[in-house]
């Protein structure tokens, strides 16, 4: 893989620990800023709405700048959003400023992914797709459970400065590692005809149904990772500190899984959907039987990162290879799934908080949205297997 390929997931790294951040954070905002701890988890939500807005618009407006200036540009813009964020003391502002840090991320992501497909060959974007989103397992080994203990020691506004500095050699590495000559905007042909036509990809039934599959995955994986730390403390019992660690074991098991998925999301994606997603179910339904037991559940959590990550980006990669004739907005469609279901995942675990389930609500919200993908793709697994002539590539 090409360097300046790992230069962009060390961007993704510093986006994705502000994603991810906010699992170990939900109850110490809750408290200062005086909301309930569900509408603290609603700003997973609104930054995954951001993203879901952004991603398209911004891939739009960024179609005819050169892509290092771009993600330049992206970066500064979300670093910005995190000095306000740390300074602010209204939760509503705090929730604007999770917005524009999302639209902020949802371009760089997307122009990211563009860029990422002319940098490897037609036949390795699952490889290059594994290698951006490790940056954001990293993130969810290092930098989320870094940014709980900050949170925990000393308050989450610490972790917002945290992740404002870890933007500044994020956007040196933009500069350094880019080339300016690589331009994703040039595609041969006028960019309005060319722009109508990639968006006309969206009608593809095969598009459609591999990004509804990513969605439904992901907000499997972020209904109960975004109200983790309530299970970790209330339901096994733990002390705080726990939840770091139980953070860290989970950004283990995702960089696991995007290693499997980047080896086997090329050419075989069939076997890890046929496999993981069956498992992924079960996983979810042990997690929520055994979370009373600190170990079952540190073991889970391990697992269901690996899972769900396998699982998830290997759809994603499918995603890209469906919007192979979207060469600029392909980026923008893969975001987009992988956000629909970070935001309706946390809004719907959000509503089972204090009804039967308790705090285990949402695991059992990750294990029917599973099981909904699951009823979809097995009759059409033709969806998540090559065509004939990828395979051939």
């Amino acid at each position: 893989m090409p360097l300046p390929l790992y230069l962009l997931a060390v961007a993704v790294f510093a986006m994705g620990t502000s994603e991810f951040m906010l699992a170990g954070l939900v109850p110490d905002i809750a408290t200062n800023l005086n909301v309930s701890v569900g509408a603290a988890g609603l700003l997973t939500s609104a930054f995954a709405a951001g993203m879901i807005v952004g991603a398209p618009l911004m891939a739009a407006l960024a179609r005819r700048w050169p892509a290092r200036a771009s993600l330049l540009g992206f970066v500064l813009v979300f670093a910005v959003t995190h000095v306000v964020g740390a300074l602010t003391t209204s939760f509503t502002i705090l929730l604007v400023t999770r917005v524009l840090a999302a639209l902020a991320n949802a371009g760089f992501l997307a122009v990211a992914l563009t860029t990422a497909a002319t940098l490897v060959a037609t036949d390795q974007k699952g490889r290059a797709l594994a290698v951006l989103l490790a940056g954001t397992t990293v993130a969810t080994i290092v930098g989320v459970p870094g940014g709980a203990v900050l949170g925990t020691l000393i308050s989450w506004r610490a972790t917002f400065w945290a992740i404002a500095l870890l933007c500044l050699p994020a956007a040196v590495g933009v500069i350094k590692g880019i080339p300016a000559r690589i331009d994703t905007t040039s595609q041969g042909t006028a960019p309005a005809s060319s722009l109508r036509r990639e968006i006309a990809q969206l009608a593809m039934p095969r598009l459609l149904l591999v990004m509804l599959l990513g969605a439904l995955v992901n907000a499997a994986t972020f209904a109960t990772f975004t109200f983790l730390a309530p299970i970790v403390t209330d339901t096994a019992g733990l002390r705080g500190l726990w939840v770091s660690v139980a953070l860290v074991i989970f950004g283990v098991g995702s960089f696991t899984g995007v290693t499997i998925a980047g080896r086997l999301s090329d050419q075989r994606p069939h076997i890890v959907i046929a496999i993981g997603g069956p498992l992924l179910l079960l996983g979810w339904v042990a997690l929520a039987a055994l979370a009373t037991q600190p170990v079952a559940l540190l073991l889970l959590v391990f697992v269901q990162g690996t899972l769900s990550f396998a699982v998830g980006s290997t759809l994603i990669t499918r995603v890209l290879y469906e919007a192979a004739a979207a060469p600029t907005m392909g980026g923008s469609y893969a975001t987009a799934a992988l956000n629909i279901g970070a935001a309706g995942g946390p809004v719907v675990a959000a509503i089972t908080l204090g009804a039967d389930a308790g705090d285990l609500g949402p695991v059992w919200v990750s294990a029917l949205l599973v099981a909904i993908a699951l009823l979809i793709a097995l009759p059409l697994r033709r969806v998540v297997t090559p065509r004939a002539g990828q395979a051939a590539r």
